[in-house]
């Protein structure tokens, strides 16, 4: 039995009471019940359970010690036995090493403590109430109560704490700081715990006594410390500071206390002008409860957008932020509750050095207050904003010199962050877009159609781009994720987004994304550069692959340019009977034919049949009096993605640049047609001398024609044509991503369309162009009017001639007198209408050459240097400067602005 007593933990308990308190079991039974209950309880855990403040505490002593070096190695060795986890306990350990290396003799040392806990009455409700069913009811748990959502947040960013304030002499912090920081120590980072953090104090305070005694704490509280009692001469009882402090305290939590209440007018916390204080405690509450206009403008704030779906997720991860700062501050004051509690049971007064006091407060929320007036500036600076532009304005507010702010600004960043690069991740790896709320700064507009996805269906909101994300950046993250999509819902490309670019390590977490804010010129940029070089490089691979874009492209300048000389010459050979006829007489399938048989015969046969089956023949709007020339136009049909690049609008540009060409290329066609008409007819038309001044006249009029059109051809084949392909051509080798290509693409039309005179700048240059042309077509057919009527005459003189010989021959009269006479009237009767043949030919060249020269001075009149060239080589002799005056004061201008730009 007596083998049993001394086994049993009741009898080692009693003995340890004993050893400890150094009395008899007798005099220890209430030492021994407490200590029963609170082996019982959950009390023990709630003493300094935090890893990192032992070590920090051991280092403290070594460096009291001034052993630097042991403490460096001590850090070391903890953090490699972080690393290992061997030790499930680490702290226990540390704590025990702690324990271990205080000197017991001294009285602040944790066995002295422990001793004199044991020494001391037991509470007084501890033979009443069982210790497990008592719990301190401090204000904070009743905001923990209605923040319970919030238990789960992550902590706040890393500030160091608090440095070591004193007012006169050192000032010891509460002790149930310890045990309000142990319990979510391991949940909450270092640095949101010491940031609200108080002082660490090297003398423990005598709070060291157990929950159970400390009573609720209320406003209507009666103690002997809420009211100073009232001197002879004093006119009122005057509020003790003991009462202020408990007040304050209720304030810094938004509640109005019995003295400081909120005044709704003024929209602050005011004291009660009734109340009979000194003016330096009535300032220092002042300046106090300014805490609890900041709490409340925060707090406020998170109330009204948390239940607000609309705000979207990066609104939620804001308030969350704040729900964490605020759950900090909740501590913080429960500390301060805790502390209060302690001093009204143990009956310490306002002047000890322990007790709580407004300077004290004072010096102990200037940190908290520094961070909850930045928290209520930058609440006020998000007002009305959302998504990508709410995490503008957080960042925009981290700009400051102040490394405790740009800390708390990049932790709240760090939160508000996350749901952006979210998106952003699952946009660039998997092109998905699920953004429910509007606040990525990628849109899609899901009523546009598959042929117009990569124009018009996904668009940057300017709006939401982060102001830590760069134009260039967003851009490349919109082709990223644009490029996937069109690969799938365009080229019908089944391979999957992780075989064209491997995708990296999302920001799955806050620390993922606060880890690529702090290097977004490094990791970050280099994650969205591999996507876009890689996504951009696949989807032109397919393009170029499958789709023959560049093949496309290249057929458009040999047949919609003019580029492919045989086949162009030979069609309009083919085409000249048919395009004469009036434009209503023509049939399509007729030319389709035509066309055909134009590229068997030319070297277009060799062409890639995928190119020459998209080749057509298509016919403009017929007007009145339009014959076939003036309605007969090549087309392409394209389809598909390379619709993509060549859409309707580049195909009407295509298609109006062709007309103004096959319209040039006519005009060269039928001043050939003119020349050897010229050539062909002048042997025969010498023995008509009264004809020389009117071919003479026909002569110089077409080589006048010739020379403006084979400036012209030069001008638009060579300086516009040839130098805007090979500039496409260059850039689209060049390029790095399909728009690359389409906006080189568009500045070649666009520069085509510019310098052949077909933009609203040039409308005057080409009625100009127009007019000039249609001198050629009329002088054309003056000439074959006159060739005929010359040719006509000519075989009626011949076959006089002829019928004279022949009747000589048989021995007559080669003529009578009557056939003689008219001859001679016929032959007057030819030479009458020369002169009007030759009026006709004066006013068609006045009428030519008036029109150059009004062209000329557009010419020279015009910003563009090319065309004010082109107008020195069209008057190379100045052979019309000496005819227009306006041209002689054009060419004195141009110089002029030559020597000054010289």
């Amino acid at each position: 039995m007596a083998s049993l007593d001394q086994k049993s933990p009741n009898v080692l308990l009693q003995s340890l009471c004993c050893r400890i308190t150094g009395k008899s079991e007798a005099e220890v039974a209430h030492q021994f019940q407490y200590a029963v209950r609170v082996i019982g309880s959950n009390y023990a855990p709630t003493i300094e359970r935090d890893e990192f403040l032992v070590s920090e505490k051991i280092k403290k002593e070594l460096l009291k010690q001034r052993r630097e070096g042991d403490a460096a190695l001590f850090s070391e060795l903890h953090r490699k036995l972080q690393t290992q986890g061997v030790l499930k306990h680490r702290w226990s350990v540390l704590y025990l090493l702690l324990s271990l290396s205080e000197d017991p003799r001294k009285p602040s040392s944790r066995v002295g403590n422990y001793g004199a806990l044991f020494a001391q009455a037991l509470p007084r409700d501890a033979h009443s109430t069982p210790f497990y069913c008592t719990r301190p009811q401090s204000l904070a748990l009743s905001y923990a109560d209605r923040n319970a959502g919030l238990s789960g947040s992550v902590g706040t960013s890393g500030i160091s704490s608090l440095g070591v304030y004193t007012l006169n002499g050192p000032t010891p912090t509460p002790q149930a700081l310890l045990a309000s920081q142990s319990s979510a120590g391991a949940t909450q980072p270092l640095g949101s715990r010491l940031a609200w953090a108080l002082p660490v104090s090297s003398s423990p305070s005598s709070a060291l006594a157990p929950p159970t005694s400390r009573p609720p704490l209320g406003p209507a509280v009666l103690s002997s410390r809420l009211v100073r009692p009232r001197r002879d001469g004093d006119a009122a009882d005057e509020v003790s500071e003991a009462a202020l402090v408990r007040d304050i305290l209720y304030v810094f939590q938004g509640i109005d206390g019995k003295f400081i209440k909120m005044n709704a007018q003024e929209n602050g916390y005011k004291m009660d002008s009734k109340v009979v204080l000194c003016r330096s405690l009535r300032d220092t509450s002042s300046r106090l409860a300014e805490l609890g206009w900041l709490h409340n403008k925060v707090r406020k704030y998170t109330d009204a957008r948390s239940l607000d779906r609309a705000f979207g997720l990066v609104g939620q991860s804001f308030c969350a932020s704040l729900h964490q700062e605020l759950k900090e501050y909740y501590r913080l004051l429960s500390v301060l509750h805790s502390q209060l509690q302690v001093e009204d049971e143990q009956g310490v007064t306002i002047c000890t050095e322990s007790s709580l006091t407004l300077r004290r407060l004072l010096v102990w929320m200037y940190d908290p207050k520094v961070r909850l007036k930045t928290l209520a500036a930058l609440v006020d600076f998000c007002q009305g904003r959302k998504g990508g532009e709410l995490a503008s304005a957080v960042h925009a507010y981290g700009k400051t010199g102040d490394p405790q702010m740009r800390a708390l600004i990049q932790h709240i960043l760090s939160l508000v962050s996350h749901p952006i690069l979210s998106f952003l991740y699952r946009w660039i790896y998997d092109g998905e877009l699920e953004d429910t709320y509007h606040e990525f700064f990628v849109a899609s507009d899901p009523n546009v159609k598959t042929d117009r996805l990569w124009h018009d269906k996904y668009s940057l909101r300017k709006s939401m781009i982060p102001s830590f994300i760069t134009m260039d950046q967003a851009r490349k993250v919109l082709l990223i994720g644009k490029s996937i999509n069109f690969l799938h819902q365009v080229c019908h490309d089944r391979t999957p987004p992780g075989k064209i670019t491997p995708a990296s390590k999302p920001a799955d977490t806050p620390k993922d994304a606060a880890e690529l804010l702090s290097d977004l010129e490094g990791a970050f940029q280099e994650k969205i550069d591999s996507a876009y070089f890689d996504t951009s490089k696949y989807l032109l691979d397919v393009l170029n692959r499958n789709y023959l874009l560049l093949e496309h492209l290249q057929a458009m300048r040999r047949y919609l340019l003019l580029g492919q000389g045989d086949f162009i010459r030979h069609l309009m050979d083919l085409l000249k009977p048919e395009l004469a006829r009036p434009a209503t007489t023509l049939y399509q399938h007729n030319l389709t034919g035509i066309l055909e048989t134009a590229v068997r015969a030319t070297n277009a046969q060799f062409d890639n049949a995928e190119i020459l089956k998209r080749l057509d023949v298509r016919l403009l709007e017929v007007s009145p009096g339009d014959t076939g020339w003036d309605v007969f136009s090549l087309d392409y049909h394209v389809d598909g993605p390379i619709a993509t690049v060549f859409t309707r609008e580049c195909m009407g540009h295509y298609l109006r640049v062709f007309n103004f060409l096959w319209r040039a290329k006519r005009m060269e066609y039928t001043l050939t047609d003119i020349w050897k008409g010229q050539m062909c007819n002048a042997k025969l038309l010498k023995t008509m001398p009264e004809l020389s001044g009117v071919l003479h006249q026909c002569h110089i009029l077409a080589s006048e024609m010739v020379h403006f059109i084979h400036q012209m051809q030069y001008y638009i084949t060579f300086e516009v044509l040839e130098c805007s392909w090979d500039e496409l051509w260059n850039k689209v080798q060049q390029a790095q991503d399909l728009d690359h290509i389409i906006a080189a693409h568009d500045v070649f039309l666009d520069t085509i369309i510019s310098r052949c005179l077909l933009d609203n700048n040039s409308r005057s240059l080409l009625n100009q162009l127009r007019a000039i042309f249609d001198q050629i077509i009329e002088f054309q057919s003056a000439q074959d009017a006159l060739y005929r009527s010359a040719l006509e005459e000519l075989t009626l003189r011949l076959q006089f001639e002829e019928r004279k010989r022949q009747r000589e021959e048989e021995g007559q009269w080669g003529v009578t007198a009557e056939q003689e006479a008219e001859e001679r009237r016929r032959i007057q009767e030819f030479q009458d209408t020369i002169p009007k043949m030759r009026s006709q030919l004066r006013i068609l060249t006045h009428f030519y050459q008036s029109i150059v020269q009004q062209f000329l001075v557009l010419l020279m009149t015009s910003s563009d240097e090319s065309l004010r060239f082109l107008s020195f080589r069209l008057d190379f002799n100045e052979h019309y400067r000496a005819r227009e005056p306006r041209l002689r004061a054009s060419l004195g201008a141009t110089r002029g602005r030559r020597l000054s730009n010289i």
